[in-house]
């Protein structure tokens, strides 16, 4: 045995690499090992050499696995040793703006957003893309002859022959999310939904996807008067104007009673839009106090609670901001168009640092 350990110890502390340390292992420990074969000798000894030699075998055993499994950490960190030393990265050197990301306006507006509502107390809620059919329409009051259930204007799900599970949809805006909430936060609540939404339209105002923000305020003594207050509180945050008339026009929305399209007074000039002067009016969303049969299908009493709602196209909002003509270049991966309309990745929008550069 003494021999079997200054043999193995030796070639242990000798091994250049892994290949030849596991080599040896099983040479030495494996089951057809030298000491494995010594061990099987146990069977022909006498009770008493076996009292002396089992004992000498087995910590014979484990001395060489000791051995082994400090080489291997030791060839490990003599490994990682020569990696630091190949792989360095100079940390002085100068930034290539050329190689730096910008942040697409779709997600730099939705920061916004969110930065102007959150001040306000509105917390962000969020939901699936992939949505039942109830929550998208029945859930809020879009009877089954609307126009907005036909498949000319919405994407549905493909359903196998014998599927009998509700249809499902590609959402056709973020309101799913608003009676989800209800059902799992119930009242009162101030959300914003923001997230992107699905509509069979292609043109230069229009795409089959896109993106909305929706708001939602629940309690026992709100009223249009708030949710007047609200808008043209986040108007003039987000188009950064000390003051801005805005114009409510009765309008049908089945999720609202009654509802209103807002219109915010602007001026066009050299093909730049001012908001808050001159004598044009531009409509931006829709908004309205929550409908009866919406709250009771989100599970909360209109007897007792009553709330407004509101939605906007963050693409539309972000194109009448930033001056972007054309919806559809949103989506057509240019780098070039994106370095020109991007934000610096670390420009976090804030009320009090500024939203936009």
């Amino acid at each position: 045995m003494d021999d079997l350990k200054q043999k193995y110890l030796g070639q242990i502390a000798d091994a250049g690499d892994e290949a030849v340390l596991e080599a040896i292992r099983l040479s030495a420990v494996g089951k057809k090992g030298e000491v494995a074969l010594k061990m099987r000798e146990l069977g022909k000894m006498t009770p008493e050499e076996r009292q002396v030699a089992g004992p000498a075998l087995n910590a014979l055993k484990d001395e060489i696995n000791s051995a082994l499994a400090a080489k291997k950490a030791a060839l490990a960190d003599t490994a990682l040793d020569a990696r630091l030393r190949e792989e360095w990265l100079d940390v002085t050197l100068p930034a290539r703006s050329r190689r730096q990301g910008t942040i697409h306006p779709i997600s730099q507006v939705t920061e916004e957003v969110t930065a102007i509502f959150a001040e306000m107390g509105f917390s962000v809620a969020e939901g699936p893309r992939i949505d039942t059919d109830w929550y998208n329409f029945d859930a809020l009051n879009i009877p089954g002859h609307h126009p907005a259930r036909a498949e000319m204007d919405t994407f549905y799900m493909h359903r196998a022959e014998g599927d009998n599970r509700p249809p499902h949809v590609l959402r056709t805006h973020t309101s799913p999310v608003q009676i989800r909430s209800m059902e799992t936060m119930g009242a009162p609540m101030r959300i914003i939904c923001p997230g992107g939404v699905y509509r069979a339209d292609y043109d230069q105002t229009h795409t089959p996807m896109f993106h909305q923000v929706e708001g939602l305020a629940i309690d026992q003594d709100i009223s249009m008067a708030n949710l007047k207050w609200v808008l043209e509180e986040f108007v003039k945050a987000f188009f950064e104007v000390d003051g801005v008339d805005l114009r409510f026009r009765a309008s049908h929305f089945p999720f609202t009673e009654p509802s209103a399209e807002v219109d915010i007074r602007c001026s066009w000039e050299g093909g730049k839009l001012n908001v808050g002067e001159g004598d044009d009016w531009l409509e931006i969303l829709g908004s309205g106090m929550v409908h009866p049969k919406v709250l009771k299908a989100g599970g909360i009493d209109p007897e007792s609670w009553q709330g407004f709602a509101f939605g906007m196209g963050i693409d539309r909002i972000a194109m009448l901001k930033y001056g972007i003509p054309d919806l559809r270049a949103f989506f057509d991966s240019d780098l070039r168009w994106l370095r020109h309309y991007g934000f610096a990745s670390l420009d976090q929008p804030t009320l009090h640092g500024g939203l936009s550069r």
